[in-house]
């Protein structure tokens, strides 16, 4: 049963990629979405049987690498962590493929689309099920690839291959240092199974690398490169560009990718190895001053982004940033509770964001849409519901996770822990905006899209409005239902999945920080809501709101103003940054020196073009002593067994000769002062 939950995905994949053409449509999207959906039934009684009755499961189901000390294995490792991921995979890819079957219906090659997407499920059921490191890096660029395969599917648009390739080279880039940090991990703990370097962190905490004759914290430095490979699959700073140029690809690829798979996988493996992150002070403040960061970084680009999937692929950078902070300040527990709970409202915002491009002509730019709350009811309450629970509404699932993040930040009373509560809280405002700019504007602002889409709008199908329902419900209960049994003080629920250091173990002092902080952010969700409504919507109806908006337009068009506009609005510059200095700098580089110099200079002569030059001229002379008479071949053969015996005979004197390195000195400046000479 264990085994199935992750080769039923696989299954179907194969079915549907190498025998689409044969069973057709139908059978594709059948064969495809009933494996997932079985995974998940299955991963249901997984999470009834590992994580609420505390049984972990180990499965050993064949080896894999074994070489001297290096052991590999095939093997999966159930936990209460592993049940959680689990259930999220399963459930989201489940809605996710009955999405597509509508969504996707008229594209020709829907066969290869489900296969890719459930192929993808099984890549990241593989990762959250691994036992050791190579089985986790297996899986971890599994889903690098089937991203690749997603986000290019449609493969003649320019635009979509681009952004496939930027995808896989930046995350090739934190694979890097994921690859190095298994790496010391072997060399350090001479196994890359989870259990024993558990075992063995604090043994090892003391231990040092030495590198460039520096001697450096052994632990630090594993982690550190781990979670180079985390800033890659998760989108953080400074390898969090390929995120919104993902949207190239069709919008249930979005939603899996963003909620269940691939940006998930970072925060997953930081948690999961938490027994070892726990003993790198260093490496957490590094975690989470890069966490805070990228909140901060998304939240104000998402502000005035226009396209509807890129506010909402800018918010998912933001919600992982929280992720990351928070397991950063040791409470990888409300980081995975968090990701849980974002990735319900998260698949419903991209699939109703699907929904509505669906409906008015694959219109993406929110300055076009509006006017749909007549023509669409049931995707603007689905978007409304999934908004509120993004900015973290009272008693909505992210307001039991987000606010519980930014009360531990301020309970830690460190530096790291301030600087991630300081931006945290400033996000909160930034991410009320953009979430309600964009119901504004998609909805209820006047309409100013073309009078054919408006025609032609409708709701959408009701294989694509059940999946919208079933995440709708998770977006408003899921949270309120598992908050104290995953975070609830006292709680035992996470059993040794999940390892804490005691004195990091910050749920009692949250608790009882001033009131005044816990309200901050209700105050901010307001704010942001009323910024919205005055900016974006009631500007058009009232004078006096026509007029604050009037303050905020010539504030942006003022100089200080633009500049903070245009560079909110550029992504803070990080893609020009990347391909002025760093792409074209390589590129040029592989140009001129690389190529015209050393390939078709240097090489090209001191290689096969000299050698065959050398070649040519030498058997130009030799050919001369074919002269076709048998006396010359008598002489030539008389005079090189001459030499041959004269040599053999003074072997021992030639011997004595060649060793002397005075001789050979003497020898060679003779030879080049007669040549210069």
């Amino acid at each position: 049963m264990y085994l199935l939950i992750v080769f039923l995905p696989l299954l179907g994949s194969l079915i549907a990629g190498l025998f689409g053409r044969y069973i057709g449509f139908k059978g594709s999207a059948i064969i495809t979405c009933m494996t997932v959906l079985s995974s998940f039934v299955l991963s249901l009684i997984v999470f009834y049987e590992v994580a609420l009755s505390g049984s972990c499961v180990y499965i050993k189901l064949s080896p894999w690498f074994f070489s001297e000390m290096f052991d590999a294995s095939w093997g999966f490792l159930f936990d209460t962590i592993t049940a959680v991921m689990l259930i999220v995979v399963c459930f989201v890819s489940s809605l996710v493929h009955i999405y597509s079957i509508s969504y996707m219906w008229s594209d020709n090659h829907l066969p290869r689309f489900m296969s890719y997407l459930s192929i993808f499920t099984f890549f990241m059921l593989t990762l959250v099920t691994a036992d050791n490191f190579i089985q986790m890096f297996f899986g971890w660029e599994g889903v690098g690839v089937c991203s690749y395969l997603l986000i290019s599917f449609w493969f003649t648009r320019l635009q979509a291959s681009k952004s496939s390739i930027k995808a896989m080279v930046m995350n090739r880039i934190g694979d890097f240092g994921l690859a190095l940090g298994i790496m010391g991990i072997f060399f350090v703990f001479k196994t890359v199974d989870f259990a024993v370097v558990f075992a063995l962190a604090s043994y090892v905490s003391s231990n040092t690398l030495i590198f460039c004759n520096l001697n450096f914290n052994a632990v630090n430095v594993i982690c550190i490169l781990l979670f180079i490979g985390a800033v890659g699959k998760s989108a953080q700073l400074p390898l969090h560009t390929w995120l919104p140029d993902a949207m190239e690809g069709p919008t249930p690829v979005s939603a899996l990718i963003h909620a269940a798979t691939m940006v998930t996988a970072g925060v997953f493996m930081i948690a999961r190895l938490s027994p070892l992150f726990e003993f790198a002070e260093n490496a957490l403040i590094i975690v989470s001053l890069v966490g805070a960061a990228t909140c901060f970084f998304a939240a104000t680009t998402g502000i005035v982004q226009n396209d509807l999937k890129k506010v909402i692929a800018y918010s998912t950078c933001s919600q992982l940033g929280y992720m990351i902070f928070a397991s950063g300040i040791s409470n990888y527990t409300a980081g995975v509770f968090h990701l849980m709970n974002h990735a319900f409202f998260k698949a419903l915002l991209f699939l109703t964001a699907g929904s509505v491009i669906h409906a008015i002509g694959d219109i993406q730019d929110m300055r076009k849409m509006g006017g749909m709350t007549q023509i669409l009811p049931v995707t603007y309450s689905m978007m409304l519901i999934g908004s509120f629970s993004l900015v973290g509404f009272p008693f909505l699932t992210g307001f039991y996770s987000k606010d519980l993040i930014l009360e531990l930040a301020f309970a830690k009373y460190t530096f790291a822990g301030n600087f991630a509560y300081f931006l945290g809280i400033i996000c909160v405002l930034f991410t009320s905006y953009y979430s309600f700019r964009l119901v504004f504007l998609s909805f209820l602002s006047n309409s100013t899209t073309y009078k054919n889409s408006i025609r032609q709008a409708h709701e959408s199908e009701p294989i694509m409005l059940i999946p919208l329902i079933l995440l709708a419900f998770g977006s408003i209960f899921v949270g309120y239902l598992f908050k104290d049994m995953m975070v609830g003080l006292g709680s035992d629920f996470w059993g040794n999945s999940i390892f804490i250091l005691p004195k990091n173990i910050l749920l009692v002092e949250s608790e009882y920080i001033p009131q005044t902080q816990k309200f901050i952010p209700l105050f901010f969700i307001f704010l942001g809501f009323l910024l919205s409504l005055v900016i974006n919507h009631y500007s058009h109806y009232s004078a006096f709101f026509k007029k604050n908006a009037q303050k905020v337009y010539m504030f942006k068009k003022a100089p200080f103003g633009n500049s903070l506009y245009y560079m909110f609005n550029k992504r803070w510059f990080f893609d020009k940054v990347y391909n002025d200095f760093i792409a074209q700098t390589f590129m040029q580089f592989g140009y001129t020196i690389s190529f015209k110099t050393l390939d078709k200079g240097c090489f090209e002569i001191i290689g096969p073009f000299g050698i065959s030059s050398f070649f040519k001229m030498f058997t130009y002379h030799i050919s001369k002593l074919q002269t076709g008479m048998i006396y010359h071949y008598a002489v030539i053969m008389l005079i090189f067994l001459t030499l041959l015996i004269t040599v053999i005979s003074l072997s021992n004197t030639l011997e004595l000769f060649a060793y002397s390195k005075y001789y050979c000195i003497y020898i060679t400046s003779f030879l080049f002062y007669n040549y210069y000479s």
